[in-house]
This record gives C-alpha cells, sequence and structure tokens, in this order.
C-alpha cells in the first residue's frame, strides 16, 4: 500500500521535535520516539520479572520497574540519536489496575506491586458486597465489585503489611497505579516528585465518582481506605511537571492514560460510536460513548475514555474477553495441532466454512457479556466430518463471535450502532481473522499502519498537551490505515451460524457445581 504523506530527512538524523511515550506494561517497559507524522523513530523494551508468591497471587517489583523505565528512556533517546532538547513532552501509558503504595519520605515501596490479574482480593470483596452484591458501587463507578480493581487491593496491603495503616493515616504513605508512579519517580521523586494520577487510571481504582471525577469519600469509607493515600486526579492531557534529572532533563510530562484507554486514544476513536478493539492474550473492546455517562445493564463495564485538558471528559463502554490468543497458543502448545500461531490461518484457510462445528474457549469461565465463572470450554457439533482444519476455523470465529456479543451488548446499552471497528494487538495479522470479523459483524473492520496504539495514544495526549499538534483534528488526519475489510456473508447465513455459537455458549454454562 503506498502512503501519501512524505517525510523530508530522516527521523534518525533528528529531523524533529519528538515526542516520547513510555508504556509501562504488565510484561515489559517501553519507551517510544514519535516523529510529528506518528511514526516510530525508535523503540527500546525491558521485561520485567513476574513474581508469583501464592496460586491466585501476582506481583512485580516496582523498584526493578523504575529501573527499567530508565534504562529503556535513555535507549530509546540514543538509539535515535538526539536529546533533550529535541523531545517537548513525553506521555504516560500504563498496565491499569495494578496497584502500588510507597513511601513518601524514602522513596521505597511498602510491598510489592499487586497486579491486575491477582485475584487475592476475592473474598473481600465478596465482603464488601454484603446483602448487595456485585453491583454495590456501580452506580458511582461504573464497576462491579471485583478482584479486578485497585480499591481491594489498597485496603488488602492496609490490613496485612505490619503498622503501615497508621503510617497511611499519618500521611507518610502514597497510593499509586503504576502511571503516578512513573510520573511521581520522574518529576523528582521524594525531591519534590508530583503524586497524581489521570481520569482513566481513577476510574479504575473503583474509588472515584464517575459524575464528579473525584474520590467518593462514601466509597472510601466502605473500603476503609484513608484519603491521605490518593493522588490529585488530572485531566489526560496537561503538563503535570518536568523531568528531573535524567536523559531527558526538563522536559514536560503532560499525559496519562490506561493501555486500553491509549490505545482508544491512539486509534483516533474521537467520535460516538467509534471503537477499538485490542487482540492479544484476551481481548478489550472499547466505544466513544461521548460526553454521556452509559451505565451498563448489558454485562460491560463504565469507564472513562479521555479527557484532554479542561475540555470535558469522554466516557466509553469496555468488554473484556478472557480467551483469544490464547486459545491459538493452547492449540500449538498443548494440542499440537499447529506449529506456530500463523500456521492456524493457512490450516483454516484450506476449508470452506466450521464443517458444522463451534468452540466456545470458556478457560476460565465468561467474562463479558455473561460472567459466568462456573462455565468451561466446549467443542460442539462434532460429527466424522469434522477435520483438525475444521476446528482451526472454529478457533478463529470463536474470537469473532465473541467480539459481535460484545457490539451487541454496546449497541443495546448506547442505542448507538458499530459503524466500524478499528483493530490493533497481535492477532490483526491474520487476514482471515479479520476477514471473518467484518462478516460477523456486519461491519467494517481496520488495521492502522502504526500497530503501536497504546502507545501512540500516550504520545497524542502529550503532544496535544504542549501544542506539538494543535488539535484533534490534525490527529486524524495523521492516523494511516493500512489494511480494510468489508463484510461478504450474506444476511441469512451470518444469523444462522450467530444462532449456532449463541447455542454453544449456553452448553458451556453450568459445567463447575457451585462450591461455597
Amino acid at each position: 500500500m503506498t502512503d501519501a504523506h512524505t517525510t523530508t530527512g530522516t527521523s534518525s538524523h533528528g529531523a524533529g521535535p519528538f515526542i516520547a511515550a513510555i508504556d509501562q506494561g504488565t510484561t515489559s517497559s517501553r519507551c517510544i520516539v514519535f516523529d510529528r507524522d506518528g511514526r516510530i523513530v525508535s523503540v527500546d523494551q525491558k521485561e520485567h520479572e513476574q513474581i508469583f508468591p501464592k496460586p491466585g497471587w501476582v506481583e512485580h517489583d516496582a523498584a526493578e520497574i523504575w529501573t527499567n523505565v530508565q534504562e529503556v528512556v535513555a535507549g530509546a533517546i540514543e538509539k535515535a540519536g538526539i536529546t533533550s532538547a529535541d523531545v517537548k513532552a513525553i506521555g504516560i501509558t500504563n498496565q491499569r489496575e495494578t496497584t502500588l503504595l510507597w513511601d513518601k519520605n524514602t522513596g521505597e515501596p511498602v510491598h510489592n506491586a499487586i497486579v491486575w490479574q491477582d485475584t487475592r482480593t476475592d473474598a473481600l470483596c465478596r465482603e464488601l458486597g454484603r446483602n448487595v452484591g456485585q453491583d454495590r458501587f456501580r452506580r458511582e463507578t461504573g464497576l462491579p465489585l471485583a478482584s479486578y480493581f485497585a480499591g481491594p487491593k489498597i485496603r488488602w496491603m492496609l490490613d496485612n503489611v505490619e503498622g503501615l495503616r497508621e503510617r497511611a493515616e499519618a500521611g507518610d504513605i502514597l497510593f499509586g497505579t503504576m502511571d503516578s508512579w512513573v510520573i511521581w519517580n520522574l518529576t523528582g521523586g521524594v525531591d519534590g516528585g508530583h503524586h497524581v494520577t489521570d481520569v482513566t487510571n481513577a476510574s479504575r481504582t473503583m474509588l472515584m465518582n464517575l459524575h464528579t471525577m473525584e474520590w467518593d469519600d462514601k466509597i472510601l469509607q466502605s473500603m476503609d481506605v484513608p484519603a491521605a493515600v490518593l493522588p490529585e486526579i488530572r485531566s489526560s492531557a496537561e503538563v503535570y511537571g518536568q523531568v528531573k534529572g535524567g536523559v531527558l532533563d526538563g522536559v514536560p510530562v503532560a499525559s496519562a492514560l490506561g493501555d486500553q484507554q491509549a490505545a482508544l486514544f491512539g486509534q483516533t476513536c474521537f467520535s460516538e460510536g467509534e471503537a477499538k478493539s485490542t487482540y492479544g492474550t484476551g481481548t478489550f473492546l472499547l466505544m466513544n460513548t461521548g460526553e454521556k455517562i452509559i451505565n451498563s445493564y448489558s454485562g460491560l463495564i463504565t469507564t472513562v475514555g479521555y479527557k484532554i485538558g479542561d475540555q470535558a471528559a469522554v466516557y466509553a463502554l469496555e468488554g473484556s474477553i478472557a480467551v483469544t490468543g490464547s486459545l491459538v497458543q493452547w492449540m500449538r502448545d498443548q494440542m499440537g495441532l499447529i506449529n506456530s500461531a500463523a500456521e492456524i490461518e493457512t490450516l483454516a484457510s484450506s476449508v470452506e466454512d466450521n464443517g458444522g462445528a463451534y468452540f466456545v474457549p470458556a478457560f476460565s469461565g465468561l467474562f463479558a457479556p455473561y460472567w459466568r465463572s462456573d462455565a468451561r470450554g466446549v467443542i460442539a457439533g462434532l460429527t466424522r466430518y469434522v477435520t483438525k482444519a475444521h476446528i482451526a476455523r472454529a478457533v478463529l470465529e470463536a474470537t469473532a463471535w465473541q467480539t459481535r456479543e460484545i457490539t451487541d451488548a454496546m449497541t443495546k446499552d448506547s442505542g448507538v450502532e458499530l459503524a466500524a471497528l478499528k483493530v490493533d494487538g497481535g492477532m490483526t495479522s491474520n487476514n482471515l481473522l479479520m476477514q471473518t470479523l467484518s462478516d460477523v459483524l456486519d461491519a467494517p473492520v481496520v488495521r492502522p499502519m502504526v500497530a503501536e496504539t497504546t502507545c501512540l495514544g500516550a504520545a497524542y495526549a502529550a503532544g496535544l498537551a504542549v501544542g506539538f499538534w494543535p488539535d484533534t483534528d490534525a490527529l486524524r488526519a495523521n492516523w494511516r490505515r493500512a489494511a480494510e475489510w468489508t463484510p461478504r456473508m450474506d444476511a441469512d447465513t451470518r444469523d444462522r451460524e450467530y444462532k449456532n455459537w449463541l447455542k454453544a455458549v449456553e452448553r458451556s454454562m453450568g459445567w463447575l457445581e457451585e462450591e461455597n
């Protein structure tokens, strides 16, 4: 495909200025430098250790992460062959909900960070639900009571680390999601570091009121979390402070967005009804619902999409699917039916259809829109006719139908029809999957030139904050499509197949008996 834009000079020779973005992710931290066209100039990345103290517990060493962040920033700047004078701002995006408490006088974490996947707060969440259950704080926060979110994780640390509650109440302890930890350290740490978070990350703590955009005193009391530990809530695109020390000394720190929201921003989904879906291990689909808070009655989460400076906040509906890319890995590693992830496309393309087979990958229950932990994986519709190629096709269709269920829930909640779906993440290199998605959604599916939409979103927001880009229209003009798929399936086939899929989903439920 040809690209309409031409650039003068080559980026490695410092034809700046540039914007940098730090992506502090679940498995690694990286820094990417972007030019004015939103193209990647350089990347540096480093993995960190995953710590599993007990089954269901997942932790990170925040000190290791901060060291890695400093290294990848230095690495990316060096690879680009530029200096801090060429960098107009730096933005932050981060793994959401991962929770850290640290001592503001020493800068030392008081415990490992508790990662979003960690389930140690399950019992606490049931206790907090009291007689109301999962929806106790949903009206204020948009979230169901679940071990995902940061609030209960803070409470767990206060209850389980010796002497911590007293120190927290005395004002010596700071809480943050990873954006706050990185920004505090970048802007000086114990020497005047700024203790802030943005509205998207705050909206995942279960402690922020979506309507006021402020910490909710009633919920803080219910969860027994002292307000003294909380960061100041700011917009997603504004200057929080300047970098102190290191290769970017003096550069403004100008954005923060949780990773899925950053992808929404990087995909330039700035209008109501625009949606993006990130296909990784699992899948996260976010739809822009404009300035309206839409309560979900269909199993979705209501969250903040982004807030630019003093403009009104933009909200989103979010649906998450537990198993998408990991189903392909399972076919490769556990079943040995393929040797590489790419091979599934070749195998699935060797047959015309699924041969009547449907695969529901409820390996750890069903996420949105069902939230059924009693479900387990099933393959339904088997006959002697079915080959491993049909199963491979059913595997790809599973990702498409699960996406369709979430877009249906979004339309039901919002009344807005899906106009088109912008996609990113590892699985988008599978062209058969992309065509299947378009067929089952009956909508165009669009893949962008720059696949690193999470970092790009943080860079875009930081660039807006310092006037590097004038407005969101300029960012839209920057966004370039690499490929687009349009529906080829007739309505009768689509309806029949969807009906069969839903029958298979029903058969996955109720597999585990209630254990209590």
